[in-house]
């Protein structure tokens, strides 16, 4: 690639490009796209004749897709759901929809039960002395306190 044609995380390579290269245009790193390969959401990528992975635009357009759902905190499962609904022109949008609900929806459950977690701390803190006393409140709610 000649150096006077700088590539950023948002352009478009137009050859071939090793895992570095795709890394530094995707913003996803060589060890989450070489992850997503063993994952079986990218497909295995080309190799040249020395065995360096070669990636083209529509491998990093997918290296992008998959690092956004994965942000959104997608489960694998679901970002290969999201992949074959993204590869398929003739899906109906209320299947990526109903998909996108139920991640909004796991993730308010998620928020609900750490904000709970947090209650309880913030409740224990302010129980606790934090003196030089040995008592403490926080310790023994940790030993006889209710479990999940």
């Amino acid at each position: 690639m000649p150096a006077a044609c700088p590539r950023t995380a948002n352009t478009i390579a137009t050859d071939p490009v090793r895992i570095g290269e795709a890394a530094r245009l995707t913003g996803v790193s060589a060890r989450r796209t070489r992850r997503y390969e063993a994952e079986g959401l990218l497909p295995a990528a080309g190799r040249t004749d020395a065995g360096y992975r070669l990636y083209g635009d529509a491998d990093l357009q997918r290296l992008r897709f998959i690092d956004r759902a994965r942000a959104l905190g997608f489960p694998t499962k679901q970002v290969a759901a999201l992949l074959d609904l993204w590869d398929d022109r003739t899906r109906a949008s209320a299947e990526v929809k109903a998909l996108a609900q139920a991640q909004a929806e796991e993730l308010a459950a998620k928020i609900a039960e750490m904000e709970a977690m947090r209650r309880t701390l913030e409740a224990l803190a302010a129980r606790c002395h934090g003196d030089d006393r040995p008592d403490c409140p926080i310790l023994d709610d940790l030993a006889s306190g209710p479990t999940r």
